[in-house]
């Protein structure tokens, strides 16, 4: 009879050293299989009705930004994105923003209430999303000169991240088979 007082206890036992894990765990955390992959390329349409390819922007460092105008977490990010467009897009960044399950109007109210001249572009179905293993927005996507993928970051980029990452991916030369960027554009 004495086993049987115990069993309930000591079952308890596994199940709170999980959870006590769990806890200790940053959820920001999550391995993403993306870096050291090539970037999966799409064709979007933009919030002005321009086709964007990824592909088309091989041999740029490409900042690849998910958000949403419902995203309050998106707000907080967003002067970081507009501060990293103002001194890394005239040495060659690109910040493509994707706007995730939300309407164009919304995307381009946002766009012109809070300011930066990055293109924007649609995904509708949110296939994109998935290809690049969303969990939420806002999240964003370092992709370097030759299209793969180095880092993914769940939620908010700050400065100190994109100053770690983006001056080494600039200092990095294009690859030979890289299309060359239009003439006058940098950072749009």
């Amino acid at each position: 009879m004495t086993w049987k007082r115990l069993l309930i206890p000591l079952s308890a036992v596994p199940v709170i050293l999980l959870l006590g894990y769990g806890l200790t765990r940053d959820p920001r955390a999550i391995t993403s299989t993306l870096p050291g992959r090539p970037a999966p390329d799409f064709t979007l349409e933009s919030l002005d009705g321009d086709t964007i390819n990824l592909a088309a922007l091989r041999g740029q460092v490409v900042l690849l930004n998910f958000w949403a105008s419902w995203c309050l977490a998106c707000i907080e990010e967003h002067p970081v994105l507009v501060e990293a467009e103002r001194e890394y897009g005239p040495q060659g960044l690109r910040i493509l923003g994707v706007v995730h399950e939300d309407t164009r109007e919304n995307a381009r109210r946002w766009m012109e209430l809070r300011g930066g001249e990055w293109v924007n572009v649609l995904d509708p179905g949110s296939r994109v999303a998935v290809e690049y293993g969303l969990y939420g927005v806002p999240e964003s996507v370092l992709i370097a000169r030759d299209g793969r993928v180095v880092y993914k970051q769940i939620g908010p980029v700050t400065r100190e991240l994109l100053a770690e990452w983006i001056p080494r991916l600039l200092a990095e030369p294009a690859p030979q088979d890289a299309p060359l960027p239009e003439p006058g554009r940098t950072a749009s």
